[in-house]
């Protein structure tokens, strides 16, 4: 297929930056420093990999201003490499045109609105009063619950599963697998049996959200567990009943979140972290991958809690230290007073 080029000058009149070098250079496709090819663009977006630059076959490169004079190929200094490497790749490589129309196959439930210029695949199930704004691209295979409102120019890849009465924002995009507003884990015992809370709330997700593949989203059992905007969403990640994430967090795959926890505003959680229920998480907080986060974190900044790997055999040695650390801590106590008394009588 042939791609549209563009000239590196248009792209930056587009997205701004300053143009060292041939503006006229023709550009079709982004690539890395290491694939790049001549039509291509690419970016450097740290130090360490400036020595690539000496080899890249790139028709252009983004960079910042510490590595602008460190190649003489055409060339857009910016303040932010990555973000405007992200930009120009969305522009290169744009979504599908939308084919507004309702599939024959599709079952729309009565008193359905769905705007004339959305796309509903084949076999999709639209449920009874659900509201399907403008432009939004409902995939093969999605089920859609009654009373489900989506926002515009929202798009659901296939198979998607969206429960009755939750509410989801504009520009969402949610990958294959997905479940939103699913029966949250309640239950409570009685004379030796679990009996089912019905999870009575909804699922409500913000504007500009993206949900990676299978990735589930309880509804919450009284309340709503609430997504907000600009949340970003790896695959396989759990968020239980009555969670809330703050506006900008982005979260890796494999994370589980526990009922009702709060996650403020811009954290970045890293992959298969875990998050126990009822905590509460400030904004602008790092948590590292495997982490697991067992009481509230009240002060921005990055968190770990991960044991460091080694070879088997120290692992086991180093892990029969660690059980024992409570009986080296009352020893340590003990010594610390007798030192102390051995002070006095001097």
């Amino acid at each position: 297929m042939k791609r549209t080029a563009y000239r590196l000058a248009d792209i930056a009149a587009r997205f701004g930056g300053c143009v060292l070098g041939e503006g006229n250079t023709p550009i079709n496709q982004v690539a890395t420093l290491d694939s790049a090819q001549d039509g291509n663009i690419t970016f450097l977006a740290s130090s360490k990999y400036r020595a690539q630059l000496l080899t890249t076959r790139a028709g252009a490169i983004i960079l910042g201003d510490a590595d602008a004079e460190s190649t003489s190929l055409p060339r857009i200094v910016c303040n932010n490499p990555y973000a405007y490497f992200a930009k120009v790749s969305a522009f290169l490589n744009p979504l599908p045109q939308t084919l507004p129309g309702i599939h024959p196959s599709a079952v729309i439930g009565e008193g359905a609105q769905i705007d004339p210029s959305a796309q509903i695949a084949a076999h999709v199930v639209i449920g009874t009063n659900a509201c399907i704004g403008a432009g939004c691209v409902i995939m093969e295979g999605c089920s859609i619950g009654d009373g489900v409102t989506i926002g515009a120019d929202s798009r659901l890849y296939p198979r998607v599963v969206v429960y009755h009465d939750c509410v989801l924002g504009q520009r969402l995009i949610v990958h294959s697998g997905v479940v939103i507003g699913a029966d949250g884990f309640g239950i409570a015992m009685d004379e030796g049996r679990w009996l089912k809370i019905p999870q009575i709330g909804r699922v409500v997700i913000g504007d500009d959200v993206e949900i990676g593949a299978n990735t589930t989203i309880d509804r919450g059992a009284l309340d709503d567990t609430v997504i907000e905007e600009g949340v970003k969403l790896d695959n396989q990640i759990q968020v239980a009943h009555n969670v809330r994430i703050g506006a900008h967090t982005a979260i890796a795959g494999c994370v589980g979140i526990a009922g009702s926890a709060t996650i403020g505003r811009y954290c970045r959680i890293g992959g298969s972290a875990g998050i126990l229920g009822h905590l509460k998480i400030a904004d602008h907080v790092e948590i590292s991958s495997f982490t697991l986060i067992g009481k509230s974190i009240h002060e921005p900044g990055s968190y770990t809690g991960i044991f460091p790997f080694s070879k088997y055999e120290e692992w086991r040695k180093n892990a029969s230290h660690l059980r024992h650390l409570d009986v080296l801590a009352d020893k340590v106590k003990i010594l610390q007073k007798e030192i102390e008394a051995l002070r006095r009588k001097d």
